[in-house]
């Protein structure tokens, strides 16, 4: 399910779910995967809560307990930004997110997995027909 709770101009909620829905077949993640789609103080609270850091973020990923789904939480701000900063729509930005949460929630973890989830990442991103990655964007690829 897609949760948006703040309008964005020319986005989907029904598109977005269908994107999730391939994503997630793709990565092989089981059992339900929820998306909010919010703003950065919501965002940075969950941020502050669950991983100690007292700042907004992209995207945050949830796993559920016995590797079944899970939670995502993007901040719709962040990926606006994003969208206008590298050059596509906030609707591939947001797929973007998407895609680098659903990885997380299969147990990818690129700050510790010596790019096996870059490597993965960039594998789907162009299956998808995504833009760069995150990971790619943060290690200038």
């Amino acid at each position: 399910m897609i949760l948006i709770d703040l309008p964005l101009e020319g986005i989907s909620e029904s598109s977005l779910a269908r994107f999730a829905r391939r994503a997630q077949k793709l990565v092989k993640v089981a059992g339900e995967v929820d998306i909010l789609i919010t703003g950065n103080r919501q965002v940075r609270a969950l941020n502050r809560r669950f991983r100690k850091k007292n700042k907004a973020t992209d995207v945050l990923s949830f796993p559920r307990d016995g590797g079944q789904g899970g939670d995502i939480a993007i901040s719709a701000p962040i990926a606006v930004e994003n969208a206008s900063r590298y050059g596509h729509t906030t609707a591939d930005e947001l797929k973007v997110l998407i895609l680098h949460g659903i990885l997380h929630l299969a147990g990818y973890d690129h700050e510790r997995d010596n790019g096996r989830m870059a490597a993965k990442e960039g594998v789907l991103r162009k299956r998808l027909g995504l833009p760069n990655s995150l990971i790619e964007r943060s290690h200038g690829l």
